[in-house]
């Protein structure tokens, strides 16, 4: 677990974050008592959330592997990407597709500190890291326009933080404001937890109590608005154990969808 002493001056290992409880309840350890806390708070409620958060990140893997291989997609912009565990956005495309590159975005000190080390490409492809907020997405698409060719397809993914913005217009700008800069032919790939069960809105009452950054479920419909414009790639908004599965696994309540830009 991180030592105090070598966190970045900006850093409160007193105030939970959102990229550490999700750390812990991924079992990594990259997180502090106050993290862990939180955490243990809602497996208290709701164990099977570890093995939730674990199948969320599967389709992370499913997406990638998707986008690189049969879409075709050579370049990735992976926004709130959290701390690294196994299988990263870069690992998994670069693993299909040598060549690819990969920008993660993301505002959490320790994740800066981990992301300088642990984020480092294949010797054909590329992985950079850029220090911002979604909010800013000027700054986001500036920064990655170092690493990033605007002009050819890139797949954008927002994996589990769009419910960290609780106004869905201001959401859905932020989507569409990363989709306006990319071409014909990119991609845009999401998943986020849903009210469609009453355990998930407990567990996320639990979070909101304590962590510092609040989260906001939405309902299926509401999150098939961030793909307007977009043709939804089959099996369209699902649960993210129904989105081209390799094994059968419980139906949980976090959505997911990939669109591609007309």
């Amino acid at each position: 677990m991180p030592n105090d002493r070598d966190l970045p001056p900006t850093l409160d290992a007193g105030v939970p974050q959102t990229a550490r409880i999700w750390n812990f309840l991924l079992g990594g350890k990259d997180n502090f008592a106050a993290d862990r806390a939180v955490g243990e708070q809602i497996l208290a409620s709701r164990p099977e959330l570890a093995e939730s958060a674990r199948l969320s990140r599967a389709y992370l893997i499913r997406a990638v592997t998707y986008l690189a291989g049969e879409a075709g997609v050579r370049q990735f912009l992976d926004i709130g990407t959290g701390l690294p565990t196994a299988n990263n956005t870069h690992e998994v495309a670069q693993s299909v597709a040598p060549s690819s590159r990969v920008v993660y975005v993301d505002n959490d000190p320790l994740v800066l500190s981990h992301a300088r080390a642990l984020l480092a490409g294949g010797p054909e492809g590329v992985t950079d890291y850029i220090d911002a907020d979604m909010h800013d997405m000027d700054l986001v698409l500036r920064g990655a326009a170092a690493t990033l060719d605007f002009s050819e397809p890139v797949a954008v993914l927002f994996m589990g933080v769009l419910g960290h913005v609780e106004d869905d217009a201001v959401a859905q700008g932020i989507v569409r404001r990363a989709m306006e800069a990319v071409p014909s032919g990119s991609y845009l790939a999401v998943y986020d937890g849903a009210d469609v069960t009453p355990a998930n809105v407990e567990a996320a009452r639990i979070w909101n109590e304590s962590a510092a950054q609040p989260y906001h479920l939405r309902s299926p419909a509401r999150l098939a608005r961030f793909f307007d414009g977009l043709e939804l790639v089959e099996p369209g908004v699902v649960p993210v154990t129904r989105w081209r599965p390799e094994v059968d696994a419980p139906e949980i309540d976090q959505f997911c969808a990939v669109g591609r830009k007309p």
